[in-house]
């Protein structure tokens, strides 16, 4: 199997080969978005799609040749190095951009139902700070038509966004997401702990512990929640997430579907005053 071949069985879509260097590119699960990487060091290669795999992928040729581990070995350290350097330089970044924004209402939200909803807005893009143990690390952007990107070189990997009103722990991909499901809890008069992961595959990064899933109703929602092992809240209309279903409902209704699943016992002495 050719490395391009072996590429597309994770999902990656390559149009041409670049050796040498990590690429990005679309996935079949995000056509839209370069959720997938790549790189190819002469008989050797790796892949990764962000939304599904937990790690690399390694490739080697199966043509009967000499591999130089050390270049391999050598080549992955100075790549670490540049990886170390760039997720600095995000982290920098982030915290200028925090430093500049002003709270305000954006038509991103807006456009998701949360006409009152302020959130951090810098040069006209709604900033989602995103930390790990607490720190501060990258960001995501959205645009007022709901493009999203996050800091090039940022960290991503377990990189989280929190609502945390001291009470159950909900993990789910999206930010609008987390809002319905936070209005969703209000009305139920629920405390809530609600996780934005901004990736499936950093639902797995977080579900290590007890919690509860709300995932997308896609193939890489479902399939994601499902191996998270974690209870979990799905909508039963295809394409369907969160915050669609709360939008279409009303939150009162989209909060006793939530709690048919947060059903544990440790609820009750959540309950919210």
């Amino acid at each position: 199997m050719n490395f391009q071949s072996f590429a597309e069985q994770h999902g990656l879509i390559i149009k041409s080969l670049t050796q040498d260097k990590w690429v990005r590119v679309p996935t079949r699960d995000h056509p839209h978005k370069l959720n997938g990487s790549y790189k190819l060091v002469g008989d050797a290669g790796w892949v990764i799609n962000f939304a599904t795999m937990e790690g690399h992928a390694m490739w080697r040729s199966d043509k009967p040749q000499a591999i130089d581990y050390d270049k391999i070995r050598r080549q992955a350290q100075e790549d670490e190095k540049k990886r170390a350097q760039a997720r600095k330089k995000a982290s920098g970044k982030a915290a200028w951009i925090m430093k500049n924004a002003t709270k305000q209402t954006h038509e991103y939200l807006i456009s998701k139902g949360f006409p009152q909803e302020k959130g951090w807005v810098w040069n006209n893009l709604l900033v989602v700070p995103m930390r790990v143990g607490g720190s501060l690390v990258g960001c995501q952007l959205i645009t007022p038509e709901g493009d999203k990107k996050f800091l090039t070189g940022q960290q991503t990997k377990g990189a989280t966004a929190e609502f945390d009103n001291k009470g159950v722990k909900i993990l789910c991909e999206g930010y609008a997401t987390a809002l319905s499901i936070r209005r969703a809890m209000k009305a139920m008069r629920q405390r809530y702990k609600i996780v934005v992961c901004f990736s499936a595959n950093n639902i797995l990064e977080s579900a290590k512990e007890p919690c509860y899933v709300v995932a997308d109703n896609d193939p890489t929602g479902l399939s994601v929640a499902q191996r998270t092992g974690q209870p979990y809240w799905v909508s039963d209309i295809k394409g369907e997430d969160f915050n669609d279903f709360e939008i279409r409902t009303g939150a009162q209704y989209a909060g006793e579907s939530l709690m048919n699943v947060l059903s544990s016992g440790f609820l009750s002495k959540d309950r919210a005053a």
